[in-house]
């Protein structure tokens, strides 16, 4: 039954990730200017920040069971409509709806797990949802790009719409329902106050939020920065696959004992440490080498803190507003998203150096956390 929910994750998590590659040039075939492609490809997750909320309220309210498969099962419909789209505006609007019930998954998946790791054994279930998104995030994109260059761009919809098929139909039958109905008859909208007075899950959303600025930083200033060092800008992928596979090995083997032995605001505080000077250290290398031992560091600094801030929102939320805390948790993490593709762009017009403010953002953000769990008396406590 576990398996089958990372499989829906990872499932989940294809959905973004293979249409990185396909989107733009996808959007550019439909007449859209590289201006509005652009906002096509954002729309997306800005409209998971609404997904994340509306989906956190409903699985609070009506179980996380029902709302996965209805969330399934619409993102399966959308998906099949990709194909039918012929102007860049029915594309716009087809993406803004598809974020929506995306991010209504999210949540929605994840108190599931945040259910069942109250009930094993904690960060030891986050650590394998971080790598069933580590998976999606290195398999994605080369599916993507792959099947799009050796066939139509619309395969790469239809494929990712029979996952969900097959996502549904296991869902339906193996995922267990993990909220009693006596308790959801308990759940009330009201039930946001506790979530935003809930210091564990604010801790989380800033780390998330920081996070996905750093992602957003590097997938924009990468490319430029292999690109000086006379490389081609396409082996700015590999590197950023160099950090993805370097979480994924922490996650997967008996290094995902740190979690377990340390708390999780100390390793979320350690991981934003160690990108922050990561990032900060990038301008300064000079060659292809050095750039793959920093997506290395990077890459550890990754590992520490995903499973360590769903553990926050897990620990600290009850069953009855566990969706809602997901929710405000994934809002921010979408919005950190759209926050670090077009900051990286700005800084890159101030600063000529994306990646110091970046660093310099996360070091920052550590010494918030710090001082918050310092005062909190929670740095140490698992």
């Amino acid at each position: 039954m576990t398996k089958i929910l990372y499989f829906i994750i990872i499932v989940t998590f294809m959905d973004t990730f293979v249409q990185l590659p396909i989107i733009s040039p996808f959007a550019i075939d439909l007449g859209a200017s590289e201006v509005m492609a652009g906002v096509i490809v954002g729309i997306y997750s800005f409209s998971n920040m609404f997904g994340n909320i509306i989906g956190g309220i409903g699985v609070d309210r009506l179980g996380r069971k029902r709302v996965l498969l209805f969330a399934m099962a619409a993102v399966f419909l959308l998906l099949l409509c990709y194909p039918l789209v012929e102007t860049d505006l029915q594309l716009l609007l087809l993406r803004f709806v598809h974020g929506v019930f995306g991010g209504i998954l999210i949540p929605a998946s994840f108190a599931i797990v945040g259910d069942l790791s109250r009930r094993k054994n904690g960060q030891a279930s986050m650590a394998y949802t971080g790598a069933a998104i580590g998976i999606a995030a290195i398999a994605g994109p080369a599916i993507g790009g792959i099947m799009a260059a050796r066939s139509e761009i619309s395969y790469v919809f239809l494929f990712v719409a029979g996952l969900f098929l097959l996502s549904f139909f296991l869902g339906w039958k193996f995922v267990p329902r993990t909220l009693p109905e006596e308790k959801r008859q308990k759940v009330a909208l009201s039930g946001f106050l506790p979530i935003l007075k809930n210091r564990q899950v604010w801790q989380a959303s800033v780390a998330a939020f920081a996070l996905m600025v750093s992602n957003g930083t590097l997938a924009f200033a990468l490319p430029l920065q292999v690109e000086s060092f006379g490389l081609s800008a396409s082996l700015a992928g590999a590197f950023l696959s160099i950090f993805g596979i370097t979480a994924l090995i922490i996650f997967i083997t008996p290094l995902n004992k740190v979690y377990r032995k340390y708390s999780s605001l100390l390793l979320v505080l350690a991981g934003l440490l160690l990108i922050g000077l990561s990032l900060l250290l990038l301008p300064f290398i000079g060659g292809g080498t050095g750039t793959g031992v920093l997506m290395v560091v990077y890459g550890i600094g990754f590992a520490l803190i995903f499973p360590s801030m769903n553990e926050m929102v897990a620990h600290s939320s009850k069953e009855t507003d566990r969706g809602k805390a997901y929710g405000v948790f994934y809002a921010f993490f979408s919005l950190g998203v759209v926050a670090g593709s077009s900051g990286a762009g700005a800084m890159e017009q101030w600063m000529s150096s994306p990646f110091l403010g970046s660093g310099g953002f996360m070091l920052l953000i550590a010494m918030v956390l710090w001082r918050s769990g310092h005062v909190s008396g929670a740095l140490f406590i698992r």
